[in-house]
């Protein structure tokens, strides 16, 4: 139960329906790095931090996720007619307190936030094939509108030698992070699982294990369902999302405009997953940057297709998300 009843103008339920989108945001392994505090004139959104302290040493990840978390929000908010004030990082003292929402008002819901709204529920992770149907060209319109919008870029990586080198690069990073046994071990713990858990990605979300040349179908495919051999798409569409530069504050804006991209994919039908490899091993991380854009660092790649349904994976219950007024928020409990 929520403690503070009546916030942001909302109902208990409402606030929990808002609360419960926030939580469906995609997250690195499915590690749900974000906790709620509800006030009587906010919602304030924490950051856990060390869920990944391997794969994810500066956190950025994490705030990726958070920003993810964030972007659901404001559109449930706007869902129930709130009109969110958003204020990142508010403190400076206080560096997990991502952001506080506050009522700014009344909006109304737009069709076009309509679409998304809707498709949050519908947004899954897809680590198994797609077709090799091309994605439409006024679709990737879209994707790339959906990112400015949010004030990021989505770079559609269409030439055959970017795309060349990008898939080298991919598998360099996958290279580099299998011969480390403590990013092994941590990958290990949280994916591949089948014993219930509330989070991390369970075996029947995986996908088939990939031909040994695929071109870019690594890591988290690796330890899913299914027999080796999983015939994946040859040429996927590929997505480079980036921000004006790095920083917790460009990170948290990043993770609003890629859940943006996300949920504008799910409405056109889409399916989509992640290369995370090639953001989390900084030097290939360097080299995607010069290859793609020059100077804009990127955030997250993307593999996007067309797909079949896939399950959802597993929610920590809104309980546990939940920091009551006196509980100590995750940088007081270090």
């Amino acid at each position: 139960m929520i403690d503070t009843l009546g916030a942001l103008g909302l109902t208990e339920s409402h606030l929990q329906e808002a609360l419960r989108a926030a939580a469906l945001a995609p997250s690195l392994h499915n590690s749900q790095p974000w906790r709620f505090r509800v006030t009587t004139s906010a919602v304030e959104l924490y950051a856990v931090p060390d869920r990944l302290p391997v794969a994810d040493r500066t956190g950025r990840e994490m705030r990726l996720g958070c920003g993810a978390a964030l972007f659901n929000l404001r559109l449930a908010l706007i869902g129930h007619g709130v009109r969110p004030l958003v204020t990142v990082l508010p403190d400076a003292t206080r560096p997990d307190l991502i952001a506080t929402v506050q009522r700014g008002g009344s909006r109304r819901m737009t069709p076009e936030l309509r679409r998304l709204l809707e498709a949050v529920p519908r947004r899954h992770t897809n680590r198994r094939p797609f077709t090799d149907a091309e994605v439409p060209t006024h679709v990737r319109h879209a994707l790339r509108r959906a990112a400015l919008e949010e004030g990021a870029w989505l770079d559609l990586v269409t030439d055959p030698g970017q795309r060349a080198e990008l898939s080298l690069l991919a598998r360099r990073a996958h290279e580099r992070q299998i011969a480390d046994p403590d990013f092994v071990a941590e990958l290990r713990h949280w994916t591949g699982h089948d014993d219930g858990r509330a989070d991390g990605v369970p075996l029947l979300a995986g996908g088939p294990l990939p031909w040994p040349n695929e071109p870019w179908v690594l890591r988290d495919f690796t330890r899913g369902a299914g027999p080796s051999g999983g015939g994946y798409e040859a040429e996927p569409l590929i997505a480079v999302l980036s921000v004006h530069t790095d920083g917790p504050r460009e990170e948290i804006r990043a993770g609003q405009a890629m859940q943006r991209v996300l949920l504008t994919a799910t409405v056109h039908g889409l399916a989509s997953s992640f290369l995370s490899q090639l953001v989390e091993v900084p030097e290939v991380r360097e080299s995607m940057r010069r290859l793609i854009s020059g100077h804009r660092p990127p955030q997250t790649v993307l593999r996007i297709g067309h797909g079949w349904p896939v399950p959802g994976t597993p929610r920590l219950p809104l309980t546990e998300l939940l920091l009551t007024t006196d509980e100590p928020t995750p940088e007081e409990d270090r």
